[in-house]
């Protein structure tokens, strides 16, 4: 059971108990914009008692207490990641993996060699392959057949926009050339009008229906390790964007007390009325500081690399191209409208700008209908703004979820399907912040790594992935280090409605900690990718200890 009927707004309780743990002799960096240095933290149970200096605070320490010892590292708040489908990642960490396969054989080759690894029948999943890497082929069924005669196979592209099925998946989802096309999908058809096995964005349904659900035990297996992964990368809470089904995971690991990262929980942006009355079955009860609900994910479009984003203007390598929209306007604004209503969290992926554009609008006619209040209407990704609607962000309080590592991965190539001249209002962060806009970081792993250290990296940076722009892509919106760790930390915590609880380092929150091998202020930017997680700290916890 969720215990919390709200999860922000009360001061954090003053905290009085002995000190249990006490961070020393590091460069602490607290987010706090009252005091945002000190060298020492302390910890009473799983509460901030002290912030201060090293000598002030050995005297607080017991007979006892564990004391780490930074070694002049950096020391920040726990790093939050507003963008995760946490299960997803946990269930990839074992599945066959294609990131990198940079060539036709390689990624056949791959597919291969974990197919020999599983029983007969079993599915092969995930994958996260990125075509653009051998030239920007598409895969078909007939790469994988030969190799997987045993096997169905739906593995997707890394964005989570389209998937591969090989000839034994789409038998078992009936797939054909007869299948009709799906509103805000497509079925990737050859020059005889037989499905390749590629589909896309809502057609992908066609196959995930008949994919068989994971056991909870699987769940739960895949849930510990998605918190182990993270925890050694700073990651102490996570943006969960995901299922009812997910969501009843993460209540049996609470109630079983396993949680090791906090986790805001949101659901199907179509199930708004399913939360309202849930929450009011519950009595207003929306969570605690581990797991809280309250917040709905929904889509506008699909993703530039699949040329499923919708456009203002053609694609600039497809010309009679701009992309879709994934959920139709109405449909949209039926749901924004409901939800909004019931006085939940919207928050509503929009990566093109026509998709950007829409939706700032229908945020806008909402607000205007129902009037003034606290509401954080959130924009997943907001990767492509259109320069008119950039101030639009701050003007209507509509906080940009963004994720830095897509400009350094998606950078390697968008150019080629936007252009230059669009390209320029790409992973706009500078242009954003100089408007006052409200950003949270994040991953939106399993898409991208949950590696908060290379987000602020790209977002210093902009260095792509392929080291071809070594004073950065599009340079002009690179910002600065304490301006993305505030993205990862109070920024992230307030897109959450929790900045009195967590986010940063102060007397009375939330004891979630990170120590870094290195200030990340101090050193040259293009070296903070190889800064490294010594410690994490959770509810005064330590959950990842990498000295």
């Amino acid at each position: 059971m969720l215990l919390m009927t709200t999860v922000s707004g009360a001061q954090p309780p003053a905290v009085v108990s002995p000190v249990t743990l006490a961070i020393v002799n590091g460069r602490v960096w607290t987010g706090d914009p009252q005091r945002p240095w000190a060298d020492a933290v302390a910890i009473a149970g799983d509460r901030i008692a002290e912030v201060g200096s090293s000598a002030a605070i050995a005297k607080r320490v017991p007979k006892g207490a564990t004391v780490i010892d930074a070694k002049g590292g950096m020391v920040t708040p726990g790093f939050i990641d507003s963008h995760v489908h946490f299960l997803t990642g946990g269930f990839g960490l074992t599945s066959v993996q294609l990131r990198d396969a940079r060539t036709r054989e390689l990624f056949i080759g791959r597919i291969a060699a974990y197919a020999k690894t599983v029983p007969s029948g079993t599915w092969i999943q995930q994958g996260d392959w990125d075509h653009m890497l051998w030239g920007g082929e598409l895969p078909t069924r007939a790469w994988i057949d030969s190799v997987t005669p045993n096997h169905p196979v739906w593995i997707n592209r890394l964005d989570g926009h389209m998937s591969l099925a090989n000839s034994a998946a789409l038998r078992a989802a009936g797939v054909t050339r007869d299948t009709k096309d799906v509103a805000g999908g497509e079925i990737v058809r050859d020059a005889a009008g037989e499905p390749t096995g590629v589909l896309k964005d809502n057609a992908m349904g066609l196959v995930d229906r008949v994919v068989p659900e994971p056991t909870r035990a699987q769940s739960l297996a895949a849930l510990d390790a998605a918190m182990t992964h993270v925890a050694a990368r700073g990651v102490t809470s996570v943006h969960h964007m995901g299922t009812w089904d997910e969501l009843a995971v993460f209540e049996q690991a609470h109630r079983d007390g396993r949680l090791r990262t906090r986790i805001y929980a949101a659901v199907p942006l179509a199930t708004w009325a399913r939360l309202r009355d849930t929450l009011a079955a519950r009595g207003g009860v929306r969570g605690d500081a581990w797991l809280h609900v309250g917040g709905l994910k929904g889509f506008v479009d699909g993703s530039l690399g699949s040329h499923t984003a919708a456009m203002l203007e053609p694609f600039t390598d497809a010309p009679s191209d701009r992309g879709f929209f994934v959920t139709l306007p109405e449909v949209m604004a039926d749901w924004v409208t409901g939800a909004d209503a019931a006085g939940l969290h919207v928050m509503v992926h929009a990566i093109g700008d026509r998709a950007i554009r829409s939706q700032l609008d229908l945020y806008e006619r909402v607000a205007a209908a129902h009037g003034a209040r606290d509401r954080r209407f959130r924009i997943e990704h907001a990767q492509h703004i259109a320069p008119s609607d950039v101030g639009r962000f701050a003007t209507l309080g509509v906080i940009a979820s963004m994720q830095p590592y897509h400009a350094i991965d998606d950078g390697r190539w968008a150019e080629q399907v936007i252009g230059p001249v669009r390209a320029q209002g790409t992973y706009a962060f500078r242009s954003l912040l100089d408007r006052k806009t409200r950003i949270a970081f994040g991953s939106d792993w399993f898409v991208a790594p949950a590696t908060p250290l290379e987000g602020i990296y790209a977002a210093v940076t902009r260095r792509t992935l392929d080291d071809a722009h070594p004073g950065g892509w599009v340079p002009s919106q690179k910002i600065a280090v304490e301006e993305a760790l505030a993205a990862y930390t109070r920024e992230a915590a307030y897109a959450e409605f929790m900045e009195q609880e967590k986010g940063m380092l102060r007397r009375g929150m939330l004891a979630d900690v990170v120590v870094l091998d290195r200030d990340l202020t101090r050193i040259a930017p293009e070296t903070i990718r190889d800064a490294r997680v010594r410690v994490t700290v959770v509810g005064g916890r330590i959950v990842h200890d990498g000295r």
